[in-house]
């Protein structure tokens, strides 16, 4: 398969990579044959997180053996250099691996986090540790938020970004893309099907074909999605004539309900979690019930209660997304997931 440089990592990796959260909805057996296919298909990209359950450990179970050539990459969401260290720790013993190619910082996408990340006894403190040791060869960074995306890339310890970049969340393109170009970074697309909202992968990939400095980790299940799409970036090909109005019409439709996960509505006044509520029907598709259940469900779930309809957040989404009628289907949906277990 077509290689791709992550910038000045010096990374190698396959054009397209394998997501892995949707991984842990199968049981380990499916999922190691699922990931050796991918292997078997020329991707050397693996990209999960310590927060995706048992991800890591069906990524170890994968790979033993076929380590050469591979290019591993996780994340951590504790923003304490202490709680870094552990998941580091946790990471090279789930995968079964002395280092970790590419250790990321987790979804830091408000400027809280960020501060917190990057300040004394921060997790990107624990990081660096961790490099000097020889545990971690890279750090990154992964975000939803573009103006602070733009701004942390020029911190001299991030090698790589990960960022959403698809049909419908094609606002990278403008700036973050260029910025990332320029510094000499890393481009890794997170969510290039939609965060599992869209499953046209022709039309998917065919947009990302026309960024092939970037590399696309769509979230894998099945072994059949691996060789579609990898069939659709070997081929090169880019949206054509009645594609390019097919895809127009998809991104006219779903660009009205898909959540950027931005970050620009909150906080709310009367406690709604709403990226997550806004975000929950995605993630019920990808991510397995019972984690569902006992990490979101329940504060989804209290949408209806607690939201009083007064617009204020809507009023701020850049986006215009009828963020009140969504969160108040999302919170039902909630609920019932929650009666049926």
């Amino acid at each position: 398969m077509r290689k791709v440089l992550l910038g000045k990592s010096g990374l190698e990796v396959s054009a397209v990579g394998f997501g892995g959260i949707p991984i842990q909805r199968i049981g380990q057996d499916e999922a190691v044959g699922v990931l050796r296919r991918a292997l078997d298909l020329g991707v050397t990209f693996i990209d999960t997180a310590t927060g995706y359950s048992d991800s890591q450990l069906k990524i170890g179970a994968a790979v033993k053996g076929r380590r050469d050539g591979l290019v591993l990459a996780t994340k951590s969401g504790d923003p304490t250099r202490d709680g870094v260290l552990r998941d580091v720790e946790r990471s090279r013993q789930q995968i079964g691996v002395d280092v970790i190619d590419l250790y990321q910082l987790h979804s830091v996408s408000d400027r809280g986090r960020w501060e917190k990340v990057s300040g004394p006894g921060g997790a990107l403190e624990g990081l660096l540790e961790a490099r000097d040791a020889g545990h971690v060869g890279h750090i990154g960074v992964t975000s939803h938020n573009l103006d602070l995306a733009l701004e942390m890339i020029e911190h001299p310890a991030f090698e790589t970004v990960q960022f959403p970049f698809n049909l419908v969340t094609s606002e990278p393109a403008d700036e973050l893309v260029p910025k990332v170009r320029e510094l000499g970074l890393g481009f890794i697309v997170m969510k290039p099907l939609c965060g599992g909202q869209y499953d046209n992968a022709r039309l998917a990939m065919k947009f990302l074909n026309g960024y092939p400095d970037l590399v696309a980790i769509p979230g894998i299940q099945r072994a059949e999605e691996i060789e579609e799409i990898v069939s659709l970036v070997e081929s090169g090909e880019m949206l054509q004539g009645d594609e390019k109005a097919e895809a127009a019409a998809i991104v006219a439709e779903l660009g009205k309900l898909f959540c950027r996960r931005c970050g620009y509505c909150q906080p709310c006044p009367q406690g709604v979690a709403i990226t997550m509520a806004m975000t929950f029907e995605g993630a019920a598709k990808r991510m397995p019930r019972e984690q569902l259940v006992k990490d979101w469900a329940l504060r989804v779930a209290r949408v209806p209660d607690l939201c009083v309809e007064c617009g204020e957040c809507e009023e701020k989404c850049p986006y215009d997304l009828p963020i009140i009628e969504t969160i108040k289907r999302t919170g039902e949906l909630a609920r019932a997931m929650m009666d049926a277990v």
